[in-house]
């Protein structure tokens, strides 16, 4: 996939080897750049907002909460970032909640990891 300029990725996951597996997948992304990484509710809100970039990685479970705060939060102030849920937890109440609270994408860690590239090059598409 190749992006006509760099699309500025946020991961938020409370585990390191799913950070650190997100971090090297959208290193091999040309055009794409991870801005910031948080493990926490608190940590992904300042993150995000601090950086403003035009997407976001975040799974629904973290160790102090759910995304769907995340979400919540910081659409309320930045509508533009776009979401990407990725989680263990896909159930259609889980799904449900979280494109209510904003998500662009709601993909199951287990059997949908392929298509985050085609969500990316989507969203890259809208914004330039």
């Amino acid at each position: 996939m190749t992006l006509q300029s760099s699309l500025a990725i946020f991961i938020v996951d409370d585990l390191p080897s799913m950070q650190q597996r997100l971090r090297e997948f959208f290193a091999d992304l040309e055009g794409v750049a991870v801005v910031g990484v948080a493990a926490t509710t608190d940590a992904a809100i300042a993150g995000i907002l601090d950086t403003r970039p035009d997407c976001v990685v975040l799974d629904y479970q973290l160790a102090d909460g759910t995304g769907v705060k995340v979400l919540r939060v910081v659409r309320a102030v930045a509508p533009d970032i776009a979401f990407i849920v990725l989680t263990n937890h896909a159930t259609p109440q889980h799904r449900a909640a979280c494109l209510a609270a904003g998500a662009r994408y709601f993909f199951d860690k287990s059997t949908e990891f392929g298509k985050i590239p085609s969500a990316i090059a989507e969203i890259g598409a809208r914004l330039h």
